[in-house]
């Protein structure tokens, strides 16, 4: 249903992998050793998962942050260390990623899910290093670092439950008070001329979202009063919550009152009575006592706060009722396309700048004041062709060349 934005920012970052070990194989009565440095592990991956029984942005709020674990670092005897936990972070269903202002995911499912920061690569020991020309490697890769990127958050809520009630019953007063919605609150009809929406959350931590949405009169679902806009919201809530009016002031009694209101959701969509509902008498405190010996029902008062806790508990249970019954789509995992191959960008002071994931990560896991580490490099960046790549862009020899934090001047072939 349509309703507010709920906004919040979160800063995430994978694990770095583990570094690549150097490690030689000395043994008794072993003529010959070798390398046997074991790999880094994975950094930890985090990925956003949307999740029916969460239902705000709330947990982001204070704190923003959330960090994967480091891969541990590799060992001799090619022992290859651990990879690093993957954090789940969990948000509403319809939650929307932003980042630089473009749309980058929209979970809009329970189970859909988005990698938000992968977890760096870990480094290979010197024992992958082990070839016919390179008998005794003496380096090894440095583990990849984590990704970090700020998101923000969008959520357009859907709510749980739908206060239903004709104007006046007290339905803006009851979600100001179990919520942190402050909605306007006067007695006229019509107070609410829009969706209020509430987040509770219980002391057990568990969150429903309550939509205050503007009185129901007789012939709503003919367009009387605000009519249809009322009723498109209702549709769309998992639970339904009548409040008759107990004050002596009400028009009805609350018997007429409850017949008059599933008249109109009838009249609207026949299938909306078939929805869990909980029904109460509203306005208890200045209750009349003739016309509230005619209700046995449940009551509350949203001033005195009398019958509010177990109000809160029947419709939680109703709540945990519906989300239950909903049958789990098939979850989904939305990628982020990563850039292929290789990208020259010309500086303005005449140099290159050498743009590609596998270049970059060459360079990064090396440790480039090892001359035999150097010299891989080299050969790596040729294989990737990174020196066709130059030279097609029109590298001349002596021309600086940058890829991320290694510096070199070109040498044509």
């Amino acid at each position: 249903m349509s309703g507010f934005v709920d906004e919040a920012q979160l800063n995430v970052r994978g694990g770095d992998g583990g570094a690549g070990c150097v490690s030689m194989r000395r043994e008794a009565h072993v003529p010959k050793g070798g390398p046997d440095g074991g790999d880094g592990g994975k950094g930890g991956d985090i990925w956003l998962v949307a999740d029916r029984n969460v239902a705000s942005l709330l947990a982001f709020r204070d704190h923003p942050h959330r960090r994967a674990s480091n891969g541990v670092h590799g060992q001799g005897k090619k022992k290859h260390g651990h990879a690093g936990e993957d954090v789940i972070v969990t948000v509403p269903e319809g939650t929307v990623v932003v980042e630089d202002g473009l749309v980058v995911a929209d979970l809009v499912r329970a189970g859909d899910r988005w990698l938000a920061a992968a977890g760096g690569r870990g480094g290979r020991g010197n024992a992958r290093f082990l070839s016919n020309r390179r008998r005794v490697p003496t380096f090894a890769e440095q583990g990849e670092g984590g990704e970090e990127r700020w998101l923000r958050l969008e959520l357009k809520l859907m709510a749980d439950v739908a206060l239903v009630g004709f104007p006046n019953v007290g339905k803006s007063t009851l979600i100001s008070r179990i919520s942190a919605a402050k909605p306007k609150i006067a007695d006229y009809p019509f107070t609410t001329l829009e969706p209020n929406l509430g987040v509770v959350r219980l002391d057990d931590g568990e969150e429903f979202v309550v939509a205050d949405i503007p009185g129901l009169i007789e012939g709503a679902s003919e367009g009387k009063g605000l009519g249809h806009q009322f009723l498109r919201h209702v549709e769309r809530a998992r639970v339904l919550l009548v409040l008759l009016d107990l004050a002596p002031t009400a028009e009805h009694d609350p018997a007429e009152q409850e017949r008059i209101l599933l008249g109109e959701l009838e009249g609207y969509r026949p299938e909306l009575l078939w929805r869990p509902r909980v029904v109460v008498g509203s306005r208890v405190d200045i209750a009349d006592p003739d016309r509230h010996a005619g209700w046995d029902g449940a009551t509350f008062s949203a001033v005195t706060g009398a019958g509010i806790p177990s109000l809160l508990g029947s419709v939680a249970e109703a709540v945990r009722g519906a989300r239950a019954a909903e049958p789990a789509p098939e979850p989904f995992v939305v990628h982020r396309p990563q850039p292929e191959g290789i990208t020259i960008e010309r500086t303005d002071a005449g140099g290159y700048v050498v743009h590609g994931r596998a270049v970059e990560r060459a360079v990064a896991l090396s440790d480039l004041t090892n001359l035999e580490a150097l010299s891989y490099v080299q050969e790596r960046l040729k294989k990737l062709g990174v020196d066709r790549a130059l030279a097609r862009a029109g590298a001349q020899d002596g021309d600086a060349v940058q890829i991320g934090r290694f510096a070199f001047d070109y040498a044509a072939e």
